[in-house]
Order: C-alpha cells, then sequence, then structure tokens
C-alpha cells in the first residue's frame, strides 16, 4: 500500500500495476452486529466478539488512518430538520488546505500530507511540548507501533490545516488519536 503499487505474482512471472487508492472500508462490531448498541443485546461471547475483531490483521489495521464508530441515529436526529455545516462551506476549507498542503511539498511525489514518509514527518510535524506529552502518552497506552505513530502524526497535521493553524496543537493531536483503534496499534 505504501509503495503504491500491486504486484501479482504466478509461476510464470511477475507483473506490478500501478496502485495508488484510497480504501473505504466498514464492518460490523461482531458476528450478530450488535456489539455496543444501546438498544438491543448482542448475543455474542465475548470470545467470539473477539475472535471476529481479530479477523482482520494488524499490519493491515496499522495502515489505516481513521476509525470511527458509527452508532444506531436515533429517530429525533433523523427527523429533527437540524442543518449541519453545508457542503459548500466544508469544501472551502478543504480546499484550503489542500492547497496549503501543495505550498508545504515541494516534490512532486508528495502532494498532501499522507504521501510523507518518515523524513517529511519529522520535518512538517513539530510538536511543542504539550504536544509532545500527550503523543508520548497515546503511543505508551495505545501500544502504537512507528507506523501508527506517523499515521497519528500526519493526521494530527491534516485537523491543524483544516483549522487553518500552522503547529500542531494539542487538540488537533487529540482528535487524531481519537481515530485509533482502542488497544491495537
Amino acid at each position: 500500500m505504501e509503495d503504491r503499487v500491486v504486484t501479482i505474482s504466478r509461476a510464470q512471472g511477475s507483473v506490478t500495476f500501478p496502485a495508488n487508492f484510497m480504501m473505504v472500508a466498514a464492518m460490523n462490531p461482531c458476528y450478530c452486529g450488535y456489539y455496543g448498541d444501546h438498544q438491543r443485546q448482542c448475543t455474542c461471547s465475548p470470545g467470539m466478539v473477539n475472535k471476529y475483531q481479530k479477523r482482520i490483521s494488524g499490519p493491515l489495521l496499522d495502515r489505516i488512518d481513521i476509525f470511527v464508530e458509527v452508532p444506531r441515529v436515533e429517530y429525533e436526529k433523523l427527523t429533527s430538520g437540524a442543518a449541519g455545516e453545508g457542503s459548500a462551506v466544508v469544501r472551502q476549507r478543504v480546499a484550503r488546505a489542500r492547497e496549503q498542503q501543495r505550498m508545504r511539498f515541494a516534490s512532486p511525489n508528495i502532494q498532501s500530507n499522507a504521501d510523507m514518509g518518515p523524513a517529511q514527518v519529522w520535518e512538517h510535524c513539530k510538536l511543542d511540548a504539550a504536544t509532545q506529552g500527550l503523543a508520548r502518552v497515546a503511543m505508551e497506552q495505545l501500544h502504537l507501533s512507528a507506523r501508527a505513530f506517523h499515521r497519528v502524526l500526519k493526521l494530527a497535521r491534516t485537523i491543524a490545516d483544516l483549522a487553518g493553524s500552522e503547529t500542531i496543537g494539542v487538540v488537533h493531536l487529540a482528535e487524531a488519536v481519537q481515530y485509533r483503534p482502542r488497544g491495537q496499534g
């Protein structure tokens, strides 16, 4: 995934294709689909839930930037008519952040924060003392691998860009950490 290529190997030889993509995936929390639901009881044993969630390998999970649990939507929220933030406003904010990233990187191989390698992460994701303290706690408590830690820093850089901030603050890093799964790197 990091090399942006896929190689298919067979007895007759190997072929390599370009494969730069954004993966979006979804899965239920358990076999029955109700683990963590506040309205319906999960019928799975703790062992079954654990077995189900371990079907995705650690190395693959390490390569996913954002994990979001999506709870059941309550009837009142669906029918309230309350408007969220408009698409045009979000589009403008994303466009500004993308332009900020294009200006940040001089290399044609790096278009966005997600494209950064470890050297660029250390150059463009500097943390002040308070933010470093949070990073240390997150790394230890979430047992983050080096790869997962770099992904958190790149995501924090993107969150700071979306907020229009030149630096990564505690609030940006805290939000990025919230998108990691609990108990996994």
